[in-house]
């Protein structure tokens, strides 16, 4: 059972679910924007990358952001997808993540862009 995220109810009034390309789009999600400690049982879960859209963008940074990035999605998620490509960009006070993965359960290649705005 995948439980979505946002957690919402269906049209039953029962926890929704999430088939499984979503469910990984939505853990990709959730690692991506979740702050370090920022979990009470999982303080070492997540990337954080939301407080890089006001930092100072130099090629060094962003090729360190790609690297740390990579590497939790090779942590939390290397048994469900394999990465094929990412790319992480900001422009002004945008973030964008654009993540090109296999399941590791089918062959086809997927493309997720998750962008975030600095409110």
């Amino acid at each position: 059972m995948q439980i979505a995220f946002p957690y919402v109810f269906d049209t039953n009034q029962v926890t929704g679910l999430a088939d499984e390309p979503a469910h990984v789009r939505q853990m990709l999600e959730q690692l991506l924007f979740t702050m370090p400690f920022e979990r009470v049982n999982r303080p070492d879960f997540g990337c954080g990358i939301q407080r890089m859209v006001f930092a100072p963008q130099s090629t060094e940074v962003v090729a360190t952001l790609q690297a740390l990035v990579e590497s939790e999605i090779h942590r939390w998620m290397g048994d469900v997808i394999s990465l094929r490509r990412l790319e992480v960009t900001a422009e002004d006070a945008t973030l964008r993540v654009l993540v090109e993965y296999q399941l590791s359960r089918d062959t086809v290649v997927r493309t997720e862009r998750f962008d975030r705005t600095a409110v």
